[in-house]
Parts: C-alpha cells; sequence; structure tokens
C-alpha cells in the first residue's frame, strides 16, 4: 500500500460516512502528501503582501491614482485594513513587502524593503520590467520564502496591493492562455462599463505591442514587481514543500508565471476562493482548480486566502484528532 492510500484508507477509517467531510477530506489527503506523513501539521503560518505600482495607471485604467498603492501600504504597517484584521483573527503572521512601490518608506517600521524601482513602466511605452528586473524580483520572492521556512513555517499565502493590477493580471491571462482580451478583463476596482470599454481599448494596445514566449519574458513584459517577486516565493515554497494558499485574481496571475515554469507548483496549491474579479473563472477552469469559497470577494491583499486558513486547519485537526471506527467502537456501515 503505497502512501496515497494509506491516507485515503485513514480518512475513511474516521468515524464518518465514507466522502462526507467533502472538500476537507481532499484538502488533508493533499496536505498528507505534501508533507509525506500520515499526520501532517500546520506549523507557523506566514502571509506576505508584496506591494508594487504601476506605469499602466497612468492611462486611467483604474478609479483610484497610483498614490493609493503606498496609502494603503501605510495602512497595512498600522494594522488598519481588512488582511490585518483577519490575520489577527487566525494567528497568521502577516509581513509587507515593497517590491515596487513609488514611495519612500525609508522611515517607516515594519516593512520589508525590496524595491525593484519606483513601479513599472507604462507599457503602452516600454515593456513593464526589464528581464534583468524580472529576475531579481522572482529571486527577492525566493529568498523572501526561503527566510520564513528556514523560521519554521511550512504554510504561506501571499496578497499583493498595485493601483492598475488587474489590468496586469488581465495581460498575463491573456498571453499564457490565449484566452481573448475581451473575456479577460473586469471592473477591478469597481469601474462601470464605458471605464471597462477603455481599460479594454488600453490592453488591446499594450497586448500588441509585444510577443515575448518564454515565461520569463512575458511575465516582464506585461507583470507588476509584486506579481513577478509572488511568482517567485511560490516556485520556492513549491521547492520546500510548503503548503501554499492561493488567493485571487493577482495571485493566480502571478501562479501562472510560476506553474509555466514548473507546472509541478500545483501540487503544492490550495485555491481558497474564486474572485468575483470575472476573468479569475477562467484562471481557474485552465488550472483545473477547485476554489474553496466563493464569497464575491475583490479586495485582493489575499484575504480570501486568510480567511480559507480555519477550513484547512480543520482540514488537518480532523484527520489527527478525529476518532476511527476502532478507536470509538462504533460499527462502519462502510465496510
Amino acid at each position: 500500500m503505497d502512501l496515497k492510500q494509506k491516507i485515503q484508507k485513514k480518512i475513511d477509517q474516521k468515524t464518518k460516512p465514507l466522502g462526507s467531510l467533502g472538500k476537507l477530506e481532499d484538502i488533508a489527503l493533499k496536505i498528507s502528501l505534501i508533507q509525506n506523513s500520515l499526520n501532517p501539521e500546520l506549523k507557523q503560518p506566514v502571509h506576505l503582501v508584496f506591494a508594487a505600482d504601476h506605469g499602466l495607471a497612468d492611462e486611467g485604467i483604474s478609479l483610484y491614482p497610483k498614490e493609493v498603492t503606498a496609502q494603503m501600504v501605510l495602512n497595512f504597517l498600522t494594522g488598519g485594513a481588512a488582511i490585518n484584521v483577519f490575520c489577527r483573527q487566525n494567528n497568521i503572521d502577516l509581513k509587507v513587502v515593497d517590491a515596487g512601490v513609488d514611495y519612500d518608506f525609508e522611515n517607516h517600521q515594519g516593512i520589508i524593503h525590496c524595491k525593484i524601482a519606483r513601479g513599472t513602466n507604462n507599457i503602452l511605452k516600454a515593456p513593464a520590467m526589464t528581464i534583468e528586473q524580472c529576475l531579481q524580483a522572482v529571486e527577492k520572492g525566493k529568498e523572501l520564502v526561503q527566510k520564513e521556512h528556514d523560521k519554521g513555517t511550512n504554510i504561506i499565502s501571499f496578497g499583493e496591493m498595485g493601483i492598475g493590477n488587474t489590468s496586469s493580471a488581465s495581460l498575463l491571462l491573456h498571453k499564457f492562455t490565449d484566452i481573448p482580451i475581451d473575456d479577460c478583463v473586469g471592473a477591478g476596482t469597481g469601474l462601470d462599463d464605458e471605464q471597462i470599454k477603455k481599460k479594454i481599448s488600453v490592453l488591446k494596445q499594450a497586448a500588441a505591442k509585444y510577443h515575448p514566449t518564454e515565461p520569463e519574458e512575458i511575465l516582464a513584459n506585461f507583470g507588476g514587481f509584486e506579481i513577478a517577486m509572488m511568482a517567485g516565493a511560490i516556485l520556492q515554497a513549491k521547492e520546500n514543500a510548503m503548503i501554499i494558499i492561493i488567493d485571487g485574481f493577482i495571485a493566480t496571475s502571478a501562479l501562472l508565471a510560476a506553474y509555466k515554469i514548473n507546472a509541478d507548483v500545483l501540487d503544492n496549491c490550495i485555491f481558497s476562493h474564486q474572485s468575483n474579479e470575472k476573468a479569475h473563472k477562467l484562471m481557474l477552469k485552465y488550472l483545473k482548480a477547485d476554489a474553496l469559497l466563493n464569497l464575491n470577494l475583490r479586495l485582493g491583499e489575499g484575504t480570501g486566502a486568510v480567511l480559507a486558513y480555519p477550513i484547512i486547519k480543520s482540514a488537518v485537526l480532523f484527520l489527527n484528532e478525529m476518532a476511527s471506527f476502532d478507536d470509538a467502537g462504533v460499527s462502519n456501515i462502510d465496510e
């Protein structure tokens, strides 16, 4: 009997009808396989929020000006954002990373300084990043995850903040999957129909300018520093056999890039929720992913990933603590 069969037998022997804990059983199996153990553990959960600005925001593709990126980072640092609330609720260690914000945070405590540049280029005028900048961001993401792993973390999630980053995510989805731009674009921060039409027009212009083929080149042309850093973080978490909780539209665009570099990353990913950003459903379908929650979220920050953590914890706890039929002296009607 191989490990997968042993885990499944342990799940099936719990005092319940076969399959009655639904997706919790799938999560328990997945985590046990990731950890190569019949008794998996969740250790020191960490949530990294990567923040960066986007030059394409100058084209009016968001309701908010670029300055909001820095303002929200300051809100994270003082504990006032939704992600702060949910991380506190679930005892998750929140860390905020300046991947490329157009602001000087030198005098602010608690931020991790990884700034590649003060925002990406406007894609209508030049590729978002040079390939060197992109690879630097990927490496920074890997380094950050390695530090957390070295301190004992085995489950990690990622969020983002960056005005304009739904546009980058839409472009990455289009370039990685060939899904038409019209289907890849949604309301973002709350655009109306006319504003969405303008956004589609801008992104079609951007998409037509460059035709890279390698994953890193696509990421450099159309991504953001926070997305590239998150892609590197995902790759390193896979390398370290960590559990990776994937958030919504932006985080999944980073996963798409990581997946194109190493398809095995999906083995370690738990998809927390389906975002209310319409193209996220297409991303999940492309990756053959089944999200745990559908709460109509479109905030970002990794809020969906953190909200799903208690469900993931429940999956591990039932596997480790729930009695088996033999333990409880209960007749197993499924035998």
